[in-house]
């Protein structure tokens, strides 16, 4: 069978597509537009084989990649005619479960910010070219080469060497504990399940390199399938039910909360499949219980304000899920960029334990819906539980604190951030008698924290004369530590005082980058 496509949309527009291939071989050029996924259908990556790219482009943006979003493959193997695919992304672009048998070009000849890579096997060289940072989690290949601000790996095998900041690579040896995405395959029999990867502590490399994964496959029969015209009260009905919910491609308006209720719930998003909470509403909210995992959505804010987008555990959770943790893996939230969208606060964790595994929290700051009083939106993420552990964390332009964390044992394995562009001044943006807020902030009550490579980088352009005091604020105690940190004026357009605390810095239109490698 032979097949193209080429997908290059809008970022703003309303399509949704999911580009799914049964096993077997296929000769097809793919070009991964906006709100486009690729996947295969198979239990391995090697059951589906692409001859041909699968490849993501720049040349929409005269190779400026910053722009491209929204996308993302999964669970392929692939043969690229030239020997190298590109992959030249920024945010909420997951290439997972992959096994390219060639090198991988992470930029298209412009600027670039991404990125993720996670449990995927690239057999020949990664060349990360201009990006400005990139997170690899469970991954493997046979070389690594290039660096810019931020790059970090997670249990990967061969990893590059060097150490932070010359150049800027930050080596965790083992995977403390995380669950791979869930994914959609058909079985020997012709039959569709979503096989759930099991929990794996201090891993090294990804899931399926030595034979089949381990894990549980939960019929297609279990699920509820969600399609356009499909209310909240649909699915709710469906959930309480028992069954799991498996989002087709499209975009969902909610006039009610969508409730996970029960244990072990999967809610699995085809295609970038989005939920917009109208009148206020939240859009999902999560029970205090174990093993839930939500994959592949995006939660866009509509232009009534939402006290919160996303919540799991309600205020005060305090059960252990130490043994079985909900996780959230590909989950994006979006305030205003395509439309007006008002959101307090986008992201809150409540229950202990939980696992992201690629988050993308941003308030718009270009294109439709954007300004200072428009799309209105205080903090991405505030983590409320304990023993919170997140992968690939990126938040951008909040008006006050980027990410607020609040519970104890909390720890962040790679960090991006971008602070508001848009203060009209600085008495628009003072924390108090404080110049700006922190991107990422630890409350004074926290006493064990820990975080590896970690970015903050300002560009207000608006004014340039607005300063934010530090990019981190943490307790001075010995329990929480910060490693491999990196503070960026853009261009020299704004100032970031101190990096964490009152150490480290300025960056600004003299020095544009600041490093600092152990805090305290």
């Amino acid at each position: 069978m032979s097949a193209t496509w080429l997908q290059v949309l809008t970022c703003i527009g309303g399509n949704r597509f999911a580009l799914l291939f049964k096993p077997g071989s296929y000769s097809v050029d793919a070009n991964i537009g906006f709100y486009t996924q690729i996947a295969g259908l198979g239990l391995s990556p090697d059951s589906v084989t692409i001859n041909g790219g699968v490849h993501v482009e720049a040349d929409w943006f005269q190779g400026n990649a910053t722009h491209n979003f929204w996308r993302g493959a999964e669970n392929l193997s692939v043969n690229p005619p030239s020997g190298t695919d590109r992959w030249a992304v920024s945010q909420a672009s997951s290439y997972r479960r992959m096994h390219l048998r060639g090198n991988l070009q992470l930029d298209d000849g412009g600027w670039s910010s991404g990125g993720f890579i996670a449990d995927s096997k690239i057999d020949g060289q990664v060349r990360s070219g201009s990006q400005q940072q990139w997170l690899s989690r469970n991954a493997e290949w046979s070389s690594w080469t290039g660096s810019n601000w931020n790059m970090v790996f997670v249990g990967v095998d061969n990893p590059p060497a060097g150490n932070f900041p010359d150049p800027p690579y930050t080596r965790v040896a083992t995977t403390p504990i995380v669950r791979e995405k869930p994914f959609l395959y058909v079985d020997q029999a012709g039959a569709y399940q979503v096989f759930v990867p099991a929990l794996r502590t201090n891993s090294v490399g990804t899931t399926w390199a030595g034979g089949n994964p381990a894990g549980t496959s939960i019929p297609i029969s279990q699920f509820f399938v969600v399609k356009p015209g499909h209310t909240a009260a649909d699915i709710n009905a469906a959930l309480a039910q028992g069954l799991n919910l498996l989002f087709t491609p499209a975009v969902y308006h909610l006039d009610d909360t969508i409730r996970v209720t029960r244990a072990n719930t999967v809610v699995l998003g085809l295609g970038l499949a989005t939920l917009i909470p109208d009148n206020g509403v939240t859009a999902m909210t999560v029970a205090d219980v174990d093993g839930v995992k939500v994959a592949g959505l995006l939660i866009d804010a509509g232009p009534t304000n939402s006290s919160m987008l996303m919540q799991v555990g309600p205020a005060g959770s305090s059960a252990s899920h130490a043994a079985n943790p909900t996780s959230l893996h590909d989950v994006y939230f979006r305030v205003g960029g395509a439309a007006v969208g008002r959101a307090t606060q986008s992201l809150v964790v409540n229950s202990d334990n939980v696992i992201g595994d690629h988050l993308w929290i941003w308030r718009g700051d270009h294109s439709y819906g954007v300004g200072w009083n428009v799309n209105t939106a205080a903090n991405g993420l505030t983590v409320n539980g304990d023993d919170v552990t997140m992968y690939g964390l990126f938040v951008e332009h909040y008006q006050q604190h980027q990410t607020v964390w609040n519970g104890n044992g909390g720890r962040t394995y790679f960090y991006q951030n971008e602070m508001p562009y848009d203060p009209p001044n600085q008495a628009a943006w003072m924390n108090g008698s404080t110049q700006g807020y922190a991107a990422y902030k630890v409350a004074d009550s926290v006493t064990t924290h820990e975080a590896w490579g970690l970015g903050s980088y300002c560009y207000f352009n608006v004014n340039p004369g607005v300063v934010a005091a530090r990019a981190f604020e943490v307790p001075n105690t010995p329990g929480v530590r910060f490693h491999n940190m990196v503070t960026v004026s853009l261009g020299g357009v704004g100032t970031i005082r101190n990096i964490i605390n009152t150490t480290g810095g300025p960056s600004n239109s003299g020095t544009n980058e600041a490093n600092l490698v152990n805090y305290p």
